[in-house]
């Protein structure tokens, strides 16, 4: 029987953890160590080729059209191949090198534990429902300091469904032995995080740090801080 507490449910990439930041540092520590410059020119060209080319792939990976291991590798060869590089050996060793360093970086998002800390002693239990690769999601949360602040961790790729798809968000709440209308779901994609929660039957925030909210959502936030004064204005039922 599910409990009487309230839930709250994070994202991760590019709602706690700033995936942007650590991604580059990440990607720029490989293009120096495999010396690229030479066979490229400057980071900046290789650096927005990869982020064009990441995302799109991202979207084919939460459609369910490509797998894991094809968005690891293929992003770094069609990266490549803009440059007019075909090397597989350098694909793998790129691809190898970004999954070990990238979940080593610890940019937060500002305030990020801060609002963590204050939400657990306002009596919220905090979860984890994110669609990056499980062997990088906990390294990342262990290096940055955030595991300890989180009671359970959904992976999508460990249950086969991905954000925005209903099925992940239940999942969730069946291990987190929680009430769809007691919690809320906190995250930077509005089709991903926000949609697929609403649809749910979970109430849902949006963290859009660019402060646009493109798409009028009531509930939109641009600071992490933010969530102590919104969250207790919404209507929990628990």
């Amino acid at each position: 029987m599910p409990s009487s507490k309230r839930h709250l449910f994070f994202d991760l990439d590019r709602t706690l953890w700033d995936f942007d930041k650590n991604s580059e540092n990440a990607l720029r520590q490989i293009f120096h160590e495999e010396e690229l410059e030479a066979r490229i020119g400057g980071f900046e060209h290789f650096h927005q080729q990869y982020v064009y080319q990441n995302a799109h792939l991202w979207k084919l990976y939460g459609k369910g059209k490509i797998k894991k291991d094809e968005l690891r590798y293929e992003r770094f060869r069609v990266t490549l191949k803009h440059f007019k590089i075909q090397d597989e050996s350098l694909v793998r060793r790129l691809s190898d090198a970004y999954v070990q360093i990238s979940p080593l970086q610890t940019a937060l998002f500002p305030e990020a534990i801060e609002t963590l800390e204050a939400l657990q002693q306002m009596g919220y239990q905090l979860h984890i429902i994110t669609n990056g690769f499980q062997e990088v999601q906990f390294v990342k949360l262990e290096n940055c300091g955030l595991r300890a602040f989180f009671d359970v961790i959904v992976c999508s790729e460990f249950i086969g469904k991905n954000k925005p798809d209903p099925a992940i968000f239940k999942y969730a709440l069946n291990q987190a032995n929680a009430k769809a209308e007691a919690s809320v779901m906190i995250g930077d994609d509005y089709h991903v995080d926000v949609a697929g929660a609403l649809r749910a039957g979970m109430q849902a925030i949006w963290f859009d740090p660019s402060a646009k909210n493109s798409y009028a959502y009531e509930h939109c936030i641009s600071a992490l801080s933010e969530l102590l004064t919104l969250i207790p204005r919404l209507s929990l039922t628990y």
